[in-house]
């Protein structure tokens, strides 16, 4: 994955050696000597990735990596931070000032590439989602989320109960598998947020099983933390390279484990936030905001393609148009807000006698089509005909004014198993039964004649 990556070094040979290590893997590498040049670079270039060394003269770099995620414009670049320090401390503290990553001086080869690949992938899938919502998400909260859920995979009883305590340590909820056959009736059970595997099994292979959680829709976009021994760093890159977002080393440190995994929480609010609000202006688009039937749009837009489907496979799909009769007498006597009333509890009748498979669209005004695929014309005609009964038997109760309303439906019907092929001349066809359905005194289902 390519990308423009700012290299932060107060020493020019770690720059050197760094830069030549990334544009060798055909990456695109920017440089800055000190932590003010590097955040005028990150402003104005807005790189994809820092890598950021943490002693540097005037600024460090945590004060870098705080000030670049305070800051709007730079906030959602990732940082990894490079240092020869050591101690387990000066990760934990790199991690909370915002750094998505850490690594230490001498750096291996193998995991700077590897951590990098992660970040972009990361970054790349968080920028796509903020593109489609056309807006950031404002006031995220950076600190760890109470009672997230961690699922840890760990064969050793012994090794999975220290693990266990630490991340419950941090104030999260910690879910323990011994083998991956158990993964999947706690994820059943329990809403995880963070996978934490080790890929030092005995019985398994650890890498087989991010793979399966990678390519479960269920599981993919979870993050994914992986641990093993410092020695095993090829299969640690193979994780990442699989879809693993991070990794600790064994001995794990509590801090450093806790600090990762508030990281990736972090992340995946994060991104839960902007997709549940790229749904939300979806579903606003395609969807009546007074009765939450699909609308207009959505017809125009999806109804011919599903049948091409159908008709692809051969199977019949029929159309009711179904109109609320004396409608504007029911506006003009109560009022506008009892016609709002009375259009919402039909939808909840009418979404009460369908499957799940069916398709209530509001075309506009009081009128309403439903689409029933695999369902032929006579089994549409009874189905029609138990939505038109389940209106008429029982008055809408107006909340405003206080009143119990009687409502009646006009439907109109029609089917492709009786000669109508796509989905403009079968709608041509149930409106002229609906027509039919009023002129004959209302309240009727009619279907479409041969």
């Amino acid at each position: 994955m390519a990308g423009r990556l700012l290299v932060v070094d107060d020493n020019p040979l770690n720059v050197k050696l760094l830069t030549a290590k990334l544009t060798r893997e055909y990456y695109a590498v920017l440089t800055a000597e000190n932590g003010a040049q590097a955040l005028e670079i990150a402003m104005r270039e807005k790189p994809d990735l820092v890598l950021l060394d943490v002693m540097m003269p005037e600024m460090d770099g945590f004060e870098v990596c705080q000030r670049l995620k305070i800051e709007p414009a730079t906030r959602n670049i990732p940082v990894i931070m490079v240092t020869a320090l050591s101690d387990v401390q000066d990760r934990v503290r790199g991690l909370e000032a915002g750094a998505d990553d850490f690594l230490t001086k001498p750096v291996n080869d193998i995991a700077l590439l590897a951590r990098v690949r992660s970040c972009l992938r990361l970054k790349s899938l968080m920028d796509e989602w903020r593109l489609r919502e056309g807006l950031e998400v404002e006031g995220e909260d950076l600190s760890s989320p109470a009672n997230a859920h961690v699922l840890l995979l760990e064969e050793q009883p012994h090794e999975a109960d220290i693990i266990r305590k630490n991340v419950e340590r941090a104030g999260f909820v910690c879910h323990v598998a011994h083998k991956s056959d158990e993964i999947a009736p706690l994820l059943a059970r329990h809403p995880i947020d963070v996978f934490l595997i080790s890929l030092g099994l005995n019985t398994e292979d650890g890498l087989r099983v991010c793979a399966n959680l990678r390519a479960q829709e269920e599981t993919r976009m979870h993050p994914l933390v992986v641990y093993a021994d410092e020695s095993d760093i090829g299969r640690i890159a193979k994780a990442l390279d699989l879809g693993a977002n991070d990794y600790i080393f064994k001995p794990v440190d509590a801090l450093e484990l806790q600090a990762r995994l508030r990281t990736q929480i972090r992340n995946k609010r994060g991104y839960d936030r902007l997709r549940l609000s790229y749904e939300r202006s979806m579903a606003m688009a395609i969807t009546d905001p007074l009765t939450g039937a699909y609308n207009r749009h959505y017809f125009e837009q999806n109804v011919p393609r599903l049948f091409e489907r159908y008709a692809s496979n051969k199977k019949p799909v029929s159309i009711a148009i179904a109109d609320i009769d004396h409608f504007k007498k029911i506006n003009d006597t109560y009022g506008h807000h009892a016609g709002d009333q009375v259009l919402q509890e039909i939808v909840r009748r009418l979404h009460g006698g369908m499957r799940f498979l069916d398709v209530i669209v509001r075309l506009g005004g009081e009128e309403f089509v439903i689409l029933m695929p695999d369902t032929p014309h006579e089994a549409a005609l009874r189905v029609a005909e138990r939505l038109r009964r389940s209106v008429a038997e029982r008055p809408v109760s107006l909340a405003r004014p206080q009143v119990d309303l009687p409502v009646t439906l006009s439907i109109g019907v029609a089917g492709t198993d009786i000669g109508e092929a796509d989905a403009g001349t079968l709608l041509q066809k149930a409106d002229a039964a609906l027509y039919r359905a009023k002129e004959s005194g209302r309240d009727k289902v009619m279907g479409a004649e041969n």
